[in-house]
């Protein structure tokens, strides 16, 4: 009985000891410090339609000499590396495909002291980010190995991230080239994006556009007849095009057309387009109610290609005579196409 219970005792204490040396291993773990992990920040920023100074005259001017959509976006990525410097990763989105993107971060400064009065330093800092992202697809990226450290890249440095337009020559003065300007290291929300809108109306076709009377509409059509184009851009730099006809006749298929320009000495019978309309600006049959009476067409080129560039002939033809294409005096509207 004596034995039995001495090793009762002796099994306490081995336990004591051993639940002892477990709760002091516990508190040990508690005590060490956890190895700190590396710092790590993302932002976000939205093109610059003038929010960062919430004036719409810093937003990117599509009346410029640039053409870019305007649901271009871009992420920046710092992180802390082992040496306690920022790498730095720079994403853009919705890019075009090909186009190598001038991408800088401008210190920040005050504008009387600077040549053209600008609140940065037109000399990007290298140190931070300066370089070309070239766009594959519609994503581009490019990481640095920074000479700046995290925390204060993080947390002090005062200066501005600007994406600038590849579609047009690079200029540090003027905003409204930008296609992103933001402040470095801090999200920049979305705007109010600034899509542009234009009108082209069209009257009769009394032979004015080539000023020759000679191919004035002959036919029993009335003559009362109106058509107009509107142009929309839309936010991922196509357009759209919608015919509206005025004074139509119910009932009635009217063929709108687009016709692209050509050489009169290249046609074969000598006419100033090509006779196959062109589907991709706008061929389709609009019916007649009596009324007004709208089509549309999602383009793939921009507004500024088909404002611009794109030459050719808007043409009405007239539902109640058999459809040509080259004689002009059966066309109820003729004109240059948005022009």
């Amino acid at each position: 009985m004596k034995r039995f219970t001495k090793l009762n005792s002796i099994a306490t204490l081995v336990m004591m000891a051993f639940a002892a040396f477990v709760f002091s291993s516990c508190n040990d773990d508690e005590m060490e410090p956890m190895p700190s992990m590396p710092g790590m920040e993302s932002f976000t920023y939205a093109f610059n339609e003038g929010q960062l100074l919430g004036s719409a005259a810093t937003a990117y001017d599509g009346d410029g000499e640039g053409d870019h959509p305007r649901n271009l976006s871009a992420q920046l990525d710092i992180e802390e590396m082992e040496n306690g410097m920022a790498r730095v990763t720079i994403t853009l989105e919705n890019g075009i495909d090909g186009q190598e993107y001038p991408v800088h971060a401008h210190d920040a400064a005050d504008p009387s002291t600077t040549p053209n009065g600008t609140p940065y330093n037109e000399t990007p800092n290298g140190d931070v980010f300066a370089g070309g992202i070239t766009v594959s697809g519609s994503t581009g990226s490019r990481t640095v190995e920074s000479n700046v450290a995290y925390d204060f890249l993080i947390n002090e440095y005062e200066g501005f991230l600007v994406v600038h337009d590849p579609t047009q020559a690079i200029s540090t003065t003027d905003l409204t080239t930008y296609l992103i300007l933001g402040v470095f290291a801090q999200d920049l929300s979305e705007g109010t994006p600034t899509l542009r809108t234009a009108e082209f109306d069209y009257a009769f076709n009394e032979g004015q556009v080539l000023d020759n009377p000679d191919i004035a509409y002959q036919g029993e059509h009335p003559r009362d007849l109106m058509a107009k184009i509107t142009v929309e851009e839309m936010i991922d730099g196509t357009a759209r095009v919608t015919v509206t006809l005025d004074n139509t006749l119910d009932g009635e298929m009217y063929a709108v057309h687009s016709h692209d320009a050509a050489d009169p000495a290249t046609t074969p019978n000598g006419t100033p387009y090509n006779e196959t309309p062109n589907g991709d600006i706008f061929a389709g049959m609009i019916s007649g109610n009596g009324g007004s009476v709208s089509a549309s067409n999602d383009l793939e080129i921009s507004f500024n290609e088909l404002t611009r560039n794109y030459e050719g002939f808007f043409v009405v033809h007239d539902p109640t005579q058999d459809l040509s294409t080259t004689d002009l005096t059966t066309y109820l509207i003729l004109g240059l196409f948005a022009r």
